[in-house]
């Protein structure tokens, strides 16, 4: 498997770059981890949109899954999806729509999203819609994809991600404050993506999410063998958050940068 980060900002976009998304690849099967404002963009640099197999989104936060909107633009209304020739397309009865997985209560959010400007159904159109049952798995071509719940301030569910195709796993922390359900869930994880969003703890109210250091100890605890920092601001600087996760982590730490690839 390949993972590529399409963007790795949290909720305020780096100067240039995008909010949560990872490109999985096995095989000809391409699957977006979470499509947060900015990785519609990220994604078309690096593949035709209209070759994604499926979109997964862990939680209903808007920095990880607002640029459905421009991909469903794209998918209802781009010259190559049409019935009619337009321009150089020659028309098609087959227009592209990929699957699209998201936490149950997604397709009343996407309405009330979408119907504040236009037509609410938009993004179940565009997509394959379905609600994932978070007790279960989704299949697509040899990835199959489980699902954990993570404390977070929404309903939130990190991912496994295996290959029918070879023994390793990835695992996507998504957003969540210190925790010990990733621990069994990703237990010697080949690579694991764990939010490292604040610079200390929240000092008020619920928690919601990591410290590098916090995600470095996570990785520690579940004996992953490599942690990536994800859903970390560009106005931290890196060399700080790899350091502080090192330390916890007991080993090397890599800083997500947008177009960056992992190999599993």
């Amino acid at each position: 498997m390949r993972l590529t980060v399409l963007g790795k900002s949290p909720s305020w976009q780096d100067a240039g770059g995008a909010c949560s998304g990872y490109l999985v690849e096995e095989s000809d099967t391409r699957v977006v981890l979470d499509c947060g404002n900015g990785v519609f963009g990220k994604l078309r640099v690096r593949m035709d949109y209209v070759d994604v197999d499926a979109v997964v989104i862990s939680h209903l936060h808007a920095d990880h899954f607002l640029d459905l909107v421009p991909f469903s633009y794209a998918l209802t209304y781009a010259p190559r999806q049409q019935p009619v020739p337009v321009d150089r397309w020659p028309g098609t009865d087959n227009p592209a729509r990929p699957e699209l997985h998201a936490p149950p209560g997604a397709t009343a959010t996407f309405r009330r999203v979408v119907g504040s400007w236009g037509n609410e159904d938009l993004i179940e159109k565009a997509f394959a819609l379905r609600e994932y049952d978070p007790a279960g798995s989704v299949e697509i071509g040899p990835l199959r994809i489980s699902f954990k719940a993570v404390p977070h301030f929404t309903e939130t569910y990190a991912m496994c991600i295996s290959s029918s195709e070879g023994p390793g796993q990835i695992i996507y922390g998504a957003d969540s404050s210190p925790t010990d359900a990733l621990n069994e869930f990703a237990s010697e994880a080949d690579l694991i993506l764990v939010e490292a969003t604040l610079p200390r703890p929240e000092r008020n109210g619920k928690r919601g999410h990591l410290t590098p250091g916090e995600a470095g100890h996570q990785a520690r605890e579940a004996a992953a063998r490599r942690l990536v920092l994800v859903h970390i601001s560009d106005e931290l600087d890196a060399d700080w958050a790899r350091t502080e996760a090192e330390q916890a982590f007991g080993g090397p730490v890599e800083v997500a940068t947008e177009g960056a690839t992992f190999e599993v």
